[in-house]
């Protein structure tokens, strides 16, 4: 809110409210993915009635209508009346963000958000006043080895995929894009998980190989449930990036990784790294940068806050991604602000 409030908010609080409200509206979508009417309103040749739609999806009418004229009052779809009849209709944001056969599709990230972080997040003042994770309160996990709270199970595993994948799916052609990585002949993306990032620099540079590089479980699992039709032109290799040795490469890329982490098990990974990397060659990190007096984005505070929430780590304004990366010994640190949800910085050995 504004420091200057004008008389007319401070009559009446229409932003608290607003904010207030927003886990309702958050709800309101991923209970709509969950149940799939963004998916049939994309398949249906013609507007249903809520009535149809409950019939289809084996939900109350009731119900379903109160949830579609919510959707039409967000402006995620849309309705025309006819003789005193609601058709809704899907929109084209619905149809290329919310549907699941959409190529940018959200649904997967939709999923988790509904699914892992939401029951999460009710544990935020637990989180709050304990600094910890909070996975053992959500899950009876470990609040120590994140990643096996993560990978919990085959599903919970495919879920965090499908996230990554959604992630991407939106981001990815802007990170590998911030410089001009074709230069570098050989990269590898450790914990690449799907590949979906890994793909994109495929594309983008097609003379350079790309590897992924994650836990034997991971690769198995993208092997299994995210390749390519026609096959695909990046390679997986099975290891451990803290324990195991890294493959020789010109360009390390850690994207989503150094937030997940304590300082200190970074700063001995970025220093592996330059170890292993290749004279002239780098490494770049891709995450949600703060601004330097952590006044925002709002949407890196908020990916901090659950990264106290669901790991051990936190987002960083990039002064600290710098002395993290010169302590390490790369130097010409480079940062690029994106103007999405996630930036990255280039460092050169």
């Amino acid at each position: 809110m504004a420091e200057h409030l004008s008389q007319s908010e401070l009559d009446y609080p229409f932003k608290l409210l607003e904010y207030f409200n927003g886990f309702r509206v958050s709800k309101v979508i991923f209970s709509a993915c969950e149940l799939g009417v963004f998916d049939l309103l994309l398949q249906s040749q013609n507007a249903l009635q809520a009535g149809e739609v409950a019939r289809e999806l084996g939900t109350s009418q009731d119900g379903m209508e109160r949830l579609l004229d919510v959707l039409v009052g967000i402006e995620i779809l849309e309705v025309e009346h006819k003789e005193g009849t609601a058709y809704y209709s899907s929109t084209d944001v619905s149809n290329l963000y919310l549907a699941k056969t959409s190529p940018k599709s959200l649904h997967d990230m939709i999923i988790y958000q509904s699914q892992t972080i939401y029951p999460l997040w009710n544990n935020l003042v637990d989180a709050v006043r304990e600094g910890k994770n909070q996975n053992e309160k959500t899950f009876e996990l470990s609040s120590e080895d994140i990643f096996s709270a993560i990978y919990r199970s085959e599903e919970e595993m495919l879920k965090f995929m499908g996230l990554m994948n959604s992630t991407w799916a939106i981001d990815g052609h802007d990170i590998v894009t911030a410089f001009n990585l074709s230069g570098f002949k050989s990269m590898v993306d450790l914990g690449g998980c799907s590949g979906a990032l890994a793909r994109e620099l495929a594309r983008e540079y097609p003379f350079s190989t790309v590897t992924v590089l994650d836990l034997p479980k991971v690769v198995q699992t993208a092997k299994q449930h995210f390749t390519e039709e026609g096959g695909s032109t990046i390679a997986f290799q099975e290891g451990d990036f803290f324990e195991g040795d890294l493959p020789p490469a010109d360009l390390y890329i850690l994207a989503r990784i150094i937030h997940d982490w304590k300082e200190e098990k970074c700063e001995k990974l970025l220093k592996k790294i330059h170890s292993s990397c290749s004279p002239g060659g780098g490494v770049m990190i891709v995450e949600a940068m703060l601004f330097e007096k952590r006044r925002g984005p709002i949407t890196a505070q908020l990916f901090s806050l659950n990264m106290l929430v669901q790991t051990e780590g936190k987002e960083h304004p990039p002064s600290r991604y710098t002395h993290m990366l010169t302590q390490a010994g790369f130097r010409d640190v480079q940062v690029c602000r994106t103007g999405k949800s996630y930036d990255a910085v280039l460092a050169i050995k």
